[in-house]
């Protein structure tokens, strides 16, 4: 499922606190988004155990118990982790991984926070999430009835929301300084091969990896490093990610050679500093540059001014680095009025690009 509008991690805290109480709620996501830390901290927050059931592992015994007789009848006797005296938030993770058998045993559930004659606490909350079929997770067609008996809402991943968290979580420095940085690079989208992909659930990963080593306070060799990396988030940032440590010393370096401060970095030895600036500068116009020449304020105008005569002499550096500043980055593209100025102040930099 696609829907037409997200919500960022603060927002969706809010529709919890708002719509869960009285109808449930469908979190639609990646892997590796905060889904599941985001309700157990809803749960936190209202004073309330979560209660996690992983859609993926159950049977419909596992929700609706097993018969047991009493005197000429039977009736379904639910399971401990289900049937508690106290309100609670029931979370039902991967709900959309499991077989259409427990989906029918989730509907009165879901509907009517029931199970068989037993019902939840008044008060408790129900909660449910699950990835969407292109992010290559285990996911099953939902039916229709179930689908009806939610909210459903999509959450994508705010970069700055994420750093706040960060650092109130206290996350190690590189990885906050890194994503500070770029931003872009926090959720990439999930790759057709089976190998590891940026999320804020990586990024994590690799901050706890960096702590446990201790990094920063004693020196870790480089291939260790590497393999924290490469081994957390997806090739290109981890590579990125690397040449950011190797070069903390310059990690104003951009904002200082947009000010006219300092040069780009052209002595051999410096490659890498000056591919990690390149990569950097480029994130920087795709996001701060607006689509629309006529919403350019004083603070972008002046990016714009500097961007033409950077690239330019970026180009006399290194071409292909040029280039790259100047190209698509997974479906992103520069606004089409800074690239027709570029066509027409550097036609060397577009021909040798196409």
């Amino acid at each position: 499922m696609n829907l037409p509008f997200t919500v960022t991690q603060n927002e969706l805290s809010d529709l919890l606190l708002n719509l869960s109480p009285i109808r449930p709620v469908f979190i639609w996501g990646a892997p590796g988004i905060g889904k599941s830390a985001l309700v157990q901290k809803f749960a936190d927050d209202v004073g309330m155990e979560c209660v996690s059931l992983l859609g993926s592992q159950l049977a419909p015994e596992d929700i609706i118990g097993i018969p047991q007789i009493s005197g000429d009848t039977s009736r379904f006797v639910p399971p401990k982790m289900i049937a508690r005296k106290e309100p609670y938030v029931l979370f039902l993770d991967e709900l959309n991984a499991c077989s259409q058998e427990v989906q029918k045993a989730f509907y009165s559930l879901i509907h009517e926070k029931r199970i068989g004659e037993y019902h939840l606490p008044k008060g408790s909350v129900v909660i449910g999430a699950g990835n969407r079929s292109q992010d290559g997770a285990i996911v099953k067609t939902m039916s229709t009835a179930l689908v009806n008996r939610m909210f459903h809402v999509q959450l994508v991943a705010d970069p700055q929301q994420w750093i706040n968290w960060a650092y109130e979580n206290e996350l190690h420095s590189w990885v906050i300084e890194y994503i500070t940085q770029r931003p872009d690079q926090l959720f990439s989208e999930p790759p057709k091969t089976e190998e590891p992909y940026s999320t804020p659930r990586s990024w994590h990963m690799l901050s706890d990896a960096l702590k446990e080593y201790g990094a920063g306070e004693k020196e870790l060799s480089e291939n260790i490093l590497r393999v924290l990396a490469y081994g957390a988030v997806s090739s290109k940032h981890a590579g990125l990610f690397l040449a950011f440590v190797k070069n903390l010393g310059n990690k104003d370096i951009l904002n200082k050679i947009i000010k006219g401060e300092e040069r780009f970095p052209s002595d051999s030895k410096d490659r890498d500093v000056l591919y990690f600036v390149a990569q950097s500068f480029h994130a920087k116009l795709l996001m701060e540059l607006p689509a629309d020449k006529q919403k350019l304020d004083k603070q972008t105008q002046y990016l714009t001014h500097r961007a033409k005569a950077l690239i330019k002499d970026l180009s006399h550096i290194n071409l292909e680095l040029a280039q790259m500043v100047v190209s698509s980055d997974e479906g992103k593209v520069l606004p089409e009025w800074f690239m027709v100025e570029i066509v027409r102040d550097l036609p060397r930099l577009i021909k040798n690009e196409k």
